[in-house]
């Protein structure tokens, strides 16, 4: 398939070295799993467009990335002559990826975080390929911080009443993502890991 030249300039991104995870493959992998639930989206066009973007900003060292990539889907999608209020929504959208948490009721939203999440569900193999791309993206940070950090994100993670906020997803991922991060916990030395 042929990519516009919003999606080709945001492929580029993904393709750019130094990513292991934030690649290409993540994007089309959330593709692939957004297109049998897009009739569930209320804006599907505006949501796939902040797929595309959400990672096309993605320096380890920084901490605006979400901002950043937010900026370029608006200056890409500006050229595309997309109608600015849409334009503001895909905004948005990726900005929310920024912690993950969401306004209540928002559709498109819940649907752009469970499936930037969905790899938390995925198969133990496939999970723990994920996990040593993460780390080799963080390369510059130290063992212990990282460790801590990651902890920290797992901790979030199990604290919440559902990873996933919508009924496909939550049916398709949960049970195995907290599974998963159960597992990574212990890992990196969380004792009471298998318990949480």
């Amino acid at each position: 398939m042929t990519e516009t030249p919003w999606q080709a300039v945001a492929l580029r991104c993904y393709r750019s070295e130094g990513r292991h995870y934030h690649t290409e493959h993540h994007i089309r992998a959330m593709l692939s799993l957004f297109a049998p639930v897009r009739h569930e989206a209320h804006d599907a066009q505006a949501l796939e467009a902040a797929i595309w973007f959400h990672d096309a900003v993605y320096d380890p060292k920084a901490d605006d990335n979400e901002a950043r990539s937010a900026a370029l889907a608006r200056e890409q999608l500006v050229l595309a002559a997309w109608p600015l209020d849409r334009v503001e929504r895909v905004c948005t959208l990726i900005e929310y990826t920024a912690t993950h948490d969401i306004p209540p009721g928002d559709v498109d939203a819940a649907l752009l975080m469970d499936l930037d999440l969905s790899i938390l569900g995925a198969p133990p193999a496939t999970y723990d390929a994920y996990t040593t791309q993460i780390r080799a993206e963080y390369a510059h940070v130290p063992d212990p911080a990282f460790k801590a950090g990651r902890l920290g994100f797992i901790r979030h993670m199990q604290a919440r009443s559902h990873i996933y906020q919508t009924h496909t997803f939550r049916a398709r991922f949960e049970t195995r993502a907290r599974a998963n991060l159960a597992r990574e916990a212990q890992t990196l030395g969380e004792p009471d890991a298998a318990g949480a």
